[in-house]
């Protein structure tokens, strides 16, 4: 008897971090859903056995025939609302349907499931950000969830549904924390919104970078690729990380003076201009205490339970980013 491979959904498929997962889970001989607004195309050299769907998933039904027949599903909806993901204004209701309206619409659909299989998989692109102001710098996911904004409200919000959901057995469950992601490959198919790539733009523009701060302020800046292969590492470890929260990182926070200064230098090498100068600047009114502070990410507990390791460093995803930008490849993606 032939046993068919699991059937993974991608929710949000075209999304910059929902793109690169979907171009990872290609590789591997699984049955592949990609969900997204827009369609995706098939990664070149694909295995999978690939299924493109486009949906707006805040309309009704469509979530339901969306993770119909699902054995994972992997969750990176987002709201994008101009130049960011995460500076939401309160009262903001698009915000709340997509962040916790369409977790509610997916937890229902997979409680319906009717076909006797065990309970559906499901895996969340969480953010180390849930937490809130922190007191110290590293952060390993014992910390409190105290979230300030309306973004880091929402995010925990909608993971804490996922996991009292897992905790009903309706799901197997967990929410994977990323730290700050960034990057572009060869093979990009999305707009990276973040502030390296944000960074890189202005440098390729020959526009000076700047800073809110006098550039000591670090970051733990995890390459999207690194990202991907965590989520399919996550899938055959779900029986021990379900029900739980994991962070992500690369375990070292690089400070943003510095980073900028090498993309700078980067972009200057590759597009044969001057390096641009790198200043700070007075911050704007909307600036959060959040943009001050360094965060670094333990994420040993993650690496221990499925082998996981980040596997670009930041010198390779900053010569990536940098010369995808500078070939003009960014404007070619959405």
């Amino acid at each position: 008897m032939t046993v068919n491979p699991p059937l993974i959904v991608v929710l949000g498929a075209a999304g910059f971090v929902g793109s690169a997962i979907y171009r990872e889970l290609a590789t591997h001989p699984v049955r592949l859903r990609a969900v997204s607004r827009r369609a995706c195309p098939v990664p070149e050299g694909a295995r999978a056995d690939i299924e493109i769907r486009s949906a707006d998933l805040t309309e009704p039904g469509q979530m339901a025939a969306a993770v119909a027949g699902a054995d994972v599903v992997i969750h990176c909806l987002a709201y994008i609302a101009g130049a960011s993901t995460w500076r939401i204004t309160d009262g903001d209701e698009g915000a709340t349907r997509v962040h916790v309206g369409l977790m509610r619409d997916l937890l229902d659909a997979l409680a319906d499931r009717t076909d006797g299989r065990p309970p559906a998989t499901v895996l969340y692109t969480g953010s180390v950000t849930q937490a809130g102001p922190t007191d110290g710098e590293v952060l390993d996911g014992s910390e409190p969830d105290r979230p300030k904004n309306l973004y880091e409200r929402l995010k925990l919000q909608a993971e804490q549904l996922l996991l009292e959901a897992d905790r009903a057995g309706q799901v197997r469950a967990a929410s994977l924390r990323l730290t700050t992601v960034y990057g572009y490959s060869a093979a990009s198919t999305a707009r990276d919104k973040g502030i390296v790539s944000t960074m890189t733009r202005r440098a390729v523009a020959g526009e000076p970078l700047t800073m809110w701060h006098d550039g000591t302020v670090r970051r733990d800046l995890l390459h999207v690729d690194d990202v991907a292969r965590a989520f399919w590492a996550a899938i055959p470890a779900v029986d021990h990380l379900a029900g739980k929260r994991w962070l992500l990182g690369t375990g070292e926070g690089a400070p943003l003076g510095e980073v900028f200064t090498k993309v700078a230098a980067l972009v200057a090498e590759q597009t044969g201009k001057d390096p641009v100068p790198v200043v700070s600047v007075a911050p704007p009114e909307y600036a959060e205490a959040s943009d001050f502070r360094s965060v670094t990410i333990d994420s040993s507990a993650f690496r221990a339970a499925t082998g996981w390791r980040p596997q670009v460093s930041l010198d390779q995803g900053l010569r990536l980013t940098t010369a995808f930008c500078s070939s003009g490849r960014e404007t070619q993606v959405r």
